[in-house]
């Protein structure tokens, strides 16, 4: 793939699918990191004596329902996005309201080398979701060469993503991967396909679904030495086992497919389990042997013979691959097994490569003061997920090509 670096873009429009969905609380940007994580792609191309033009989307918009599609279009307006970009570009960002028509193709033509413009949200376009052809034509004829640096929506095939490089490399205009991506492809990389020096390899999965993860579980169950579950997930593949699980959640049209992946021996699962009486007001909790939570009560956390059990195996690895925290987390009575595993993985810095593949257990990492003890911290959740599962490949990185 060609990368950003590579490009010959002086005087020329540039195309940048940037990732700007980013945290809002009261109407002001409370994370800003992805914005920050953009900085070198776009940089390189200022240098480069390029016109910028960015694009990405914010938030979700729903137009099957006009009142909702108009509350939602309000709700995840691009402009603060440009706002904070001028600020850490230390440079004036310009901003256009349109996504189509001859304001935007106004707006980008006024360009001067060395300028940066940001379109509004991508998913104000309906057709944007469904990569409509019509409308990945127009974006793709307002720019000279694009480059992608969305990480975390490459496992999307959307007009931004996919349609508008698939359009420039018929017309054998340039199109490259940006830092971000570049970084992400690198480091992801290392899990997707790992040599003996990188073993052992665990990985551990938390969350919510098993029926989330299943592909991912099948890809992993074949390239790990240990998979070790937590989370909500657990208590599916507890009860496949015969375990009494109280009111714990269960997928119970999974269990046939937890106990076949438990047979493979590569599961390690909860042996005791921080338990409650409730999940929203807790007024009872208590740590359990994992085969006999009893009815009224639901598991939310790994138990101290689990953290002992899963750091030690964690202590063996030389690769580590972590989506999805262990326990409610955001519940700071049931923080103790996330931490724990965070606390494990850090302690391997230097002695091996420990990937976070974003989500919920970024979050957790970065909320407890681990983010940069670990190799990589992924800025896309699903993303990583599907890039284990497709064995490296994502549409919107696959697009760009050779």
């Amino acid at each position: 793939m060609k990368l950003v670096r590579d490009l010959d873009v002086a005087h020329k429009t540039v195309l940048v699918r940037c990732d700007f969905n980013v945290p809002f609380v009261n109407g002001v940007i409370s994370d800003d990191n992805r914005i920050v994580s953009a900085l070198p792609t776009i940089r390189e191309l200022l240098q480069k004596g390029a016109k910028v033009v960015l694009m990405s989307h914010l938030g979700k918009v729903d137009h099957k329902d006009p009142v909702k599609c108009e509350e939602q279009k309000k709700k995840n307006n691009m402009a603060p996005v440009a706002k904070r970009l001028g600020e850490l570009l230390g440079m004036d960002v310009k901003f256009c309201p349109a996504t189509h028509g001859e304001e935007l193709k106004a707006a980008v033509a006024s360009l001067k080398d060395g300028e940066v413009l940001l379109m509004q949200n991508t998913r104000y376009e309906k057709g944007e979701t469904k990569n409509d052809p019509a409308l990945a034509a127009e974006w793709a004829s307002l720019c000279d060469a694009f480059v992608m640096d969305a990480f975390g929506s490459a496992h999307r095939a959307h007009a931004s993503t996919y349609g508008v490089p698939e359009i420039l490399r018929k017309e054998g205009k340039q199109t490259a991967i940006g830092y971000l991506v570049e970084k992400e492809v690198k480091s992801l990389g290392k899990v997707v396909h790992v040599d003996d020096d990188g073993r052992p390899f665990i990985a551990i999965l938390g969350g919510f679904k098993v029926s989330d993860k299943i592909k991912v579980i099948d890809s992993l169950v074949k390239k790990c030495d240990k998979i070790i579950i937590g989370g909500a997930m657990a208590y599916t593949f507890l009860k496949a086992i015969g375990h009494k699980v109280g009111h714990s959640p269960v997928e119970d049209d999974q269990l046939e497919y937890a106990k076949e992946m438990y047979k493979t021996g590569k599961i390690m699962l909860p042996i005791d389990t921080v338990i409650a009486n409730d999940f929203d007001n807790p007024t009872d909790i208590k740590i359990i042997n994992s085969d006999e939570i009893p009815d009224g009560y639901q598991g939310m956390d790994i138990g101290p013979k689990t953290i002992e059990a899963y750091v030690n195996e964690i202590k063996k690895a030389k690769t580590v691959f972590w989506n999805g925290p262990v326990g409610v987390f955001e519940k700071k009575q049931f923080q103790t097994g996330t931490i724990a595993i965070c606390k494990a993985c850090a302690e391997l810095k230097g002695k091996a490569f420990t990937v976070i593949g974003g989500g919920d257990s970024a979050s957790a990492c970065k909320q407890f003061g681990y983010k940069d003890e670990f190799s990589h911290v992924s800025t896309g959740g699903g993303a990583s997920l599907e890039m284990i599962e497709n064995d490296g490949h994502l549409p919107g990185i696959d697009v760009i090509g050779d």
